[in-house]
């Protein structure tokens, strides 16, 4: 009986042992526990072992004893017991403590961002592609998340246009909830049914909207990555959206500001099922930039696709030859008539104090006199007039073409491409464009804000900066301050742009 007793007890030593080394892998709070239930187990077994001993020294008084063998087999007996409650304490624990591990080393979906581990990688910021320039003093970035997009973009397709007074987020809360219900509710039943109130402005005969697509087309410094399609990949996808409403069926064109006048032909044949080698052969013989014709295939296929019209806006190169060598006054007056229709309103335009801002500080910025009147300051300020005089002619021509297509269709929609240099602080191509469909129809409703311009991977070069941030506006002393103007409505671009580019950026909308 006792050397049968002594092996178990030694089996559940070597097993609690076993335990107690597996546990300490796990956790060094566990440790202090396993030790002291080894040490139970170690005590327990020593009781049972001086019990044994005991009851071996009284073999010879157990007939005479028999009450004290009764009391060391009872003893025995706990020791068993108190043995097998150590070893299944041990057991216990060594798997409470797997488990705890092992559910740590799990993720927390619950955890916030900055409390997990990228395990030592670099994971930079997500940063919007659409920013809407807005019209505060000075001019600021409100990003837009990828999700409002579409939706933005849907409405300048709808011929919404672009506010140009400074963005108020009026959201529904507690103080304005019945105000909203109330006469939100009378606003759109009159708006329903065209009762007094109704928002007229922005359909009829007597309204259409522009969008203007500032792009650079030759790569020489693009915001676009590499591989992305450039500036014209990322038009073709602003021009998706644009055009899925039913608005734009039958009543949208495509304006091209680098195609000349002469080439509206080509442009027809093209769009009507013509080849895309016959158009190119056709645009080169015209003496069009092979490299620019080449850049604004995208743009091509899309219309063709579509059946959108492409428009040819821009003066015939030996007009505008001729303007660059003796200015506007050696014209011929018949090609002049043809490319200015509002001549009153295009002289009066040059002794707008806006427009002196905007010739200053960005029509003149891209003036490069020649090196022959790098020295000769009379013959400098000749080179400048004339490189005014062609731009103008270029900008009024542009516009005079697009308002002509759009002014005989309602609710028509000319998206033109152009370079930023042409439509940028909003005083080229663009902002001629009101007052010319004015001209065209005394009862047109366009106005500044049928007008939308949208920069396509602009920098801070092509925005007249000379630090790594944009630039957002022109008029910032006090002597112009009154006639501040913001660089653009939207700045979009392919991918994310660097942090170092955004200016004065507001909370995502």
């Amino acid at each position: 009986m006792p050397s049968s007793f002594l092996s178990p007890i030694s089996l559940l030593l070597a097993v609690a042992l076993c335990h107690h080394q597996g546990a300490e892998a796990f956790s060094a709070s566990s440790n202090n526990r396993h030790q002291l239930v080894h040490h139970q187990i170690y005590n327990s077994a020593l009781v049972a072992h001086a019990s044994r001993d005991g009851g071996n020294n009284s073999d010879k008084d157990d007939n005479s004893r028999p009450n004290q063998s009764s009391k060391n087999q009872i003893n025995r007996r706990e020791a068993l017991r108190s043995a097998l409650t150590g070893a299944a304490l041990a057991t216990s624990s060594t798997l409470i403590t797997a488990s705890t591990a092992n559910a740590l080393s799990l993720p927390n979906p619950f955890a916030a961002d900055y409390t997990q581990s990228s395990n030592g990688r670099y994971i930079p910021a997500k940063r919007c592609t659409a920013y809407l320039v807005d019209a505060t003093i000075p001019p600021s970035l409100i990003p837009y998340r990828a999700s409002r997009e579409a939706a933005i973009l849907k409405n300048l397709g709808m011929g919404y246009g672009t506010s140009k007074a400074p963005f108020i987020e009026d959201d529904l809360n507690l103080n304005n909830m019945m105000n909203k219900a109330v006469f939100g509710t009378i606003n759109a039943v009159n708006n329903a049914v065209g009762g007094e109130g109704a928002d007229l402005v922005k359909k009829g005969e007597n309204y259409q909207s522009f969008i203007f697509l500032g792009a650079n087309f030759d790569d020489t410094f693009t915001a676009a990555a590499a591989g992305e399609g450039g500036d014209a990949q990322l038009a073709v996808g602003l021009l998706e959206d644009v055009c899925k409403p039913k608005e734009r069926i039958g009543n949208t064109a495509i304006g091209l500001a680098f195609c000349p006048q002469s080439c509206q032909e080509l442009l027809d044949q093209y769009v009507n099922g013509g080849s895309e080698s016959a158009l190119l052969e056709g645009l080169k013989g015209r003496g069009v930039d092979e490299q620019l014709t080449t850049a604004h295939l995208p743009i091509f296929r899309f219309a063709q696709k579509k059946r959108f019209p492409l428009l040819a806006l821009a003066p015939e190169a030996q007009d505008l030859e001729t303007v660059r060598k003796g200015g506007l006054q050696t014209l011929d007056p018949e090609r002049r008539e043809t490319y200015v229709a509002d001549a009153q309103g295009f002289i009066a335009l040059t002794q707008d104090p806006k427009f002196k801002l905007y010739t200053e500080k960005s029509l003149f910025k891209d003036f490069k006199p020649s090196s022959a009147a790098v020295s000769d300051e009379v013959a400098a300020r000749a080179e400048q007039g004339n490189y005014f005089a062609e731009k103008i002619l270029v900008h009024e021509a542009c516009a005079t073409r697009i308002s002509k297509w759009a002014t005989s269709r309602p609710n028509s929609l000319v998206i033109t491409v152009a370079p930023i240099s042409d439509v940028r602080f909003l005083g080229g191509i663009n902002g001629r464009v009101p007052r010319i469909s004015r001209f065209l129809n005394k009862e047109s409703l366009v106005d500044e804000e049928a007008v939308t311009t949208i920069l396509l991977n602009p920098n801070a070069k092509e925005t007249l900066s000379e630090s790594k941030w944009l630039r957002l506006e022109i008029g910032t002393s006090p002597d112009n301050w009154a006639y501040q103007t913001k660089v653009a409505d939207y700045l979009w671009f392919s991918s994310m742009p660097k942090v170092n580019m955004l200016p004065r950026m507001m909370n995502e909308q």
